[in-house]
């Protein structure tokens, strides 16, 4: 009888310290939750490498559409970060796509092609992503004037070079995509890497430009340095105890596109460190919401209701 009654006891307690399970910590959405609309081919067979060689290719872009009732026109090429050494598309990916579906907004999951040295191959990829975006505008109902593109950490680097480097499209090619302009109408820029320079990841630099990069190069993809007048509208977030990327990545470009007079904002979270307690979490939420505020303000997106 005793037993048992210990048994009981164990049992309650158990059912106690679960329910105090705080919500922060419980269990994400599962990732097969978040299913795409399609898959197309990013480049057709053969990928350009950069320095006028090609590549064998099977890389795709994953389209999530929003349902037509939701649907507000804009749209995102999302960059998940992971160092320039693979993509942590589980928490910087397929939640993002299903949470930006949930408020209208089209999302195309862009797996960039790894560097491995070969700096030009990240942004031909991301190029590539928003010229197709654009180049299915009519068939996925999203307005060509409002294609932005959203990158966490190392894809931070990816999407804030593309937001730097951009052409107006090629009138004469032969495949018609790259008519399209490769320009984003707006860029998100969470915890990323821009610089090249004293402040940036030395981990993602040496996977794009090597251990000791020529002086050129650094300051091609140094994205602060490249910010022009026709820089797209930029917001960022960056935790200011960011130890694996500074804040002074996110600082750096917001005082460039300021002396261009350029609209742009800087959310800087007071802790929450590289990923902002692994992207989870109140301080997680707010970035979220405060993009989804700037962008209306912005004239971006409608007035949304944010959760």
């Amino acid at each position: 009888m005793r037993l048992c009654t210990l048994s009981i006891l164990q049992l309650l307690i158990a059912l106690l310290l679960t329910s105090r399970t705080p919500a922060a910590e419980a269990p994400a959405k599962p990732i097969a939750s978040a299913t795409p609309t399609e898959r197309i081919a990013l480049w057709p067979g053969k990928a350009p490498v950069g320095d006028g060689t090609f590549e064998a290719s099977t890389h795709e872009l994953q389209v999530f559409l929003p349902p037509a009732a939701k649907a507000n026109g804009a749209a995102i090429v999302l960059c998940p970060g992971g160092g320039y050494i693979r993509h942590v598309t589980d928490r910087e990916g397929y939640p993002i796509a299903e949470w930006l579906n949930e408020h209208g907004i089209a999302c195309i999951i862009l797996e960039y092609r790894l560097p491995k040295l070969r700096h030009a191959v990240p942004l031909l990829d991301a190029q590539r992503a928003l010229r197709l975006t654009r180049a299915n505008a009519t068939r996925w109902h999203i307005d060509p004037q409002r294609i932005g593109i959203l990158g966490f950490s190392a894809g931070g680097h990816v999407a804030s070079t593309a937001t730097t480097h951009f052409d107006s499209g090629k009138p004469d090619a032969t495949d018609p995509v790259e008519r399209f302009s490769s320009r984003p109408d707006f860029a998100w820029l969470i915890y990323p890497v821009v610089t090249m320079g004293k402040y940036t990841h030395t981990g993602s630099r040496k996977e794009l430009l090597g251990e000791t990069p020529p002086a050129d190069l650094m300051r091609l993809y140094s994205n602060e340095l490249q910010v022009t007048a026709d820089t797209p509208p930029v917001f960022f977030a960056h935790a200011i105890d960011d130890k694996a990327v500074p804040i002074e990545n996110s600082r750096q470009f917001v005082v460039a596109m300021k002396y261009h007079k350029l609209p742009v904002e800087l959310l800087e979270l007071p802790t929450g460190g590289h990923g902002l307690n692994g992207c989870k979490g109140p301080l997680w939420e707010q970035w979220k919401a405060a993009a989804l505020a700037w962008s209306a303000k912005q004239g971006i997106l409608p007035v949304l209701k944010i959760d």
